[in-house]
């Protein structure tokens, strides 16, 4: 279908041309015959020589303005009824179409140049009547020519702006994907890291109380099943945002709300099961109005937190967890008494870390993360409550 009308369109152009060149003989014709009831014989074939080359004006609309202004000035000399009026009106249209503006208005001089000696030839004294008339016949074909020239640019214009904001909206697109990867790996890195550290601990315990108490070790076994299984509901709540269909996903996993403040005790209490000591204080009456990304922000930074106390913190850390509820501010401070190699990790080395950066400057806040002044890891934030979510 595109390819029968990209050759039917030239085949409409070149039938319009034609019949362009075939006006404007006919239009010469009455001129011709006028007070002459005998025309010359080649008149016709003179009218038709002037006339055929409009039909490639498209394609070289100066050489076409040229020949029909110079074939038409050699035959009004030799007949002064053989003259193509039209047709040089035409050709002055197509040159200020298809040319810049400068080479149309030079065209239309030289035009009214040859109209002037003309009409002071056939006219004498009256010259100036005639030549107002042709003139104004001149200006319009200028007229038209520039106005439809000047539509064409402005299309024009308008489609490759229209391009270009689709190419911006794709660009916006595949930056907006690149985000949200992003923001889908940080994800990943705090759930997994987490529940996976938490499995570990737990597993390790199992291990130690089965020997001298199966049925503990039974127990610890059920809360390993039980972090387990949160880990897959969380990715799969995360990773739902790249499926195309969710028909044959269960709703719960899907449109499971993101954690928040309100998940900090079971957060706590999955830590404390796997073996880190954690207390947890809460200054201030929190507003009720925390954006929901702040409270994301918050339980993401305890959670890397705690995990790392996991990881590193040794055999008998213990750690704490205080929010602080300021005028428009919420600071969150997570200390920990542990002795391992994270003690002595520069301040914001780790992909945690840096994510966790991102995250609370998302919302006009700040982060540090090192040593305690007592020894173990200290990890401290601030976040703007008073600007909302950032869109």
């Amino acid at each position: 279908m595109r390819h029968l009308r990209s050759i039917s369109q030239p085949a409409r152009r070149w039938v319009l041309d034609a019949a362009v060149v075939a006006l404007a003989v006919v239009t010469a014709l009455p001129n011709l015959l006028r007070d002459d009831p005998n025309p010359p014989r080649l008149g016709v074939p003179v009218l038709i020589a002037i006339a055929a080359p409009l039909i490639v004006r498209r394609f070289f609309p100066v050489a076409v303005f040229a020949w029909v202004l110079i074939v038409t000035g050699a035959a009004g000399l030799w007949n002064n009824h053989v003259v193509a009026g039209l047709a040089v009106l035409i050709a002055l249209y197509s040159v200020a179409v298809a040319r810049p503006r400068r080479d149309a208005l030079a065209a239309a001089a030289v035009l009214e140049i040859v109209i002037v000696v003309a009409t002071i030839k056939e006219s004498g004294r009256n010259w100036w009547s005639d030549s107002i008339f042709v003139s104004g016949l001149v200006g319009a074909a200028l007229g038209l020519g520039l106005y439809v020239a000047t539509r064409r640019a402005y299309l024009a214009e308008l489609q490759e702006r229209a391009l270009r904001l689709e190419y911006e909206r794709d660009q916006q697109g595949a930056l907006a994907a690149a985000a949200e990867r992003a923001r889908i790996a940080r994800e990943m890195h705090d759930i997994v890291a987490h529940h996976l550290t938490v499995m570990v601990a737990l597993s390790d315990g199992a291990i130690a109380a089965t020997a001298a108490a199966p049925e503990r070790g039974i127990e610890v076994m059920r809360t390993v099943s039980a972090t387990g299984r949160r880990a897959l509901v969380d990715t799969r709540r995360l990773l739902g945002v790249l499926r195309h269909s969710d028909s044959d996903d269960d709703p719960q996993d899907t449109l499971q709300p993101v954690p928040d403040l309100a998940e900090l005790d079971v957060l706590l209490e999955r830590v404390r099961t796997a073996g880190l000591p954690t207390t947890f204080e809460v200054h201030g009456s929190p507003p009720t109005d925390v954006p929901a990304g702040v409270q994301l922000t918050v339980y993401r930074l305890v959670q890397e937190a705690l995990t790392n106390t996991l990881k590193h913190g040794g055999p008998d850390a213990r750690a704490s967890v205080r929010l602080r509820y300021l005028p428009g501010e919420l600071r969150v401070d997570i200390d920990d008494d542990g002795s391992g190699v994270s003690a002595s990790t520069p301040v914001g080395v780790g992909g945690g870390l840096r994510g966790m950066q991102e995250r609370v400057h998302a919302y006009g806040g700040d982060v540090q993360s090192g040593p305690g002044r007592s020894g173990g890891w200290h990890v401290s934030a601030q976040l703007r409550l008073d600007e909302g979510e950032i869109t």
